[in-house]
């Protein structure tokens, strides 16, 4: 089986890797950070919203099982993508809305989903999910990894 990548931030990553672990065709998840300006940061460090990185999901998927798109139909589902570095009670630039993409393919298939969702007429305030090519991924600690199916949740909402 051939799997591709993707990378995701939409807030808090508990409940976003939870949400992509149950997508038929989701091979594996890793929760970490990207996006910032620092060397394996910490939880800690990420924590005081100083080193730019963002709270991610890394999705390995097959796409003879599910498509990059599809995987961007659940990310725009699971999180409001016209909150500006904030979910819920998380605010910070960790908790930003980001599609850190791999290749030409996913950069081109992520600002036309946004585009249709926008066009949609389903959000009154416009996206401000930032689409940006993936840098390094910061595995984060092991407690992190499946933290709510380790702990029998399904959502941390």
């Amino acid at each position: 089986m051939t799997t591709e990548r993707a990378m995701f931030a939409a807030g808090c990553f508990w409940g976003v890797e939870a949400a992509l672990r149950r997508v038929p065709g989701v091979v594996n998840t890793a929760v970490g950070y990207s996006g910032g300006h620092m060397d394996h940061p910490t939880y800690q460090q990420v924590c005081t919203d100083t080193t730019g990185h963002a709270e991610v999901v890394l999705i390995e998927f097959d796409p003879s099982a599910v498509t990059f798109e599809q995987l961007l139909d659940v990310l725009w589902s699971i999180h409001d993508p016209t909150l500006l570095n904030r979910q819920g009670p998380d605010i910070g630039t960790q908790y930003r809305s980001a599609i850190f993409f791999f290749g030409e393919e996913q950069r081109r298939a992520a600002e036309a989903s946004r585009d249709r969702l926008e066009q949609s007429g389903r959000l009154s305030r416009p996206v401000v999910t930032e689409i940006t090519p993936a840098g390094p991924f910061w595995r984060a600690e092991e407690y992190h990894q499946c933290y709510l199916e380790r702990r029998g949740l399904g959502s941390c909402h």
